[in-house]
């Protein structure tokens, strides 16, 4: 997900996404141990959109 994409949601819909996105890492997490999973950099992937999501949720608090 682009930072674009990620600053022109709401408050609701960033928590929304932040809960899905770490629900998503714990699920490859779980598959990455049991040797399942296709492509370990999609773990790298994630995290980067959980910390936009949080630096934009961050930026936000710090305004208001």
């Amino acid at each position: 997900m682009k930072a674009k994409e990620i600053v022109n949601l709401s408050d609701e819909e960033l928590e929304a996404k932040l809960k899905e996105l770490k629900s998503e890492l714990f699920n490859l997490r779980f598959r990455q141990a049991g040797r399942q999973l296709d492509n370990p950099m999609s773990i790298n992937l994630i995290k980067k959109d959980i910390a936009r999501v949080n630096t934009v949720i961050r930026a936000r608090q710090l305004k208001a």
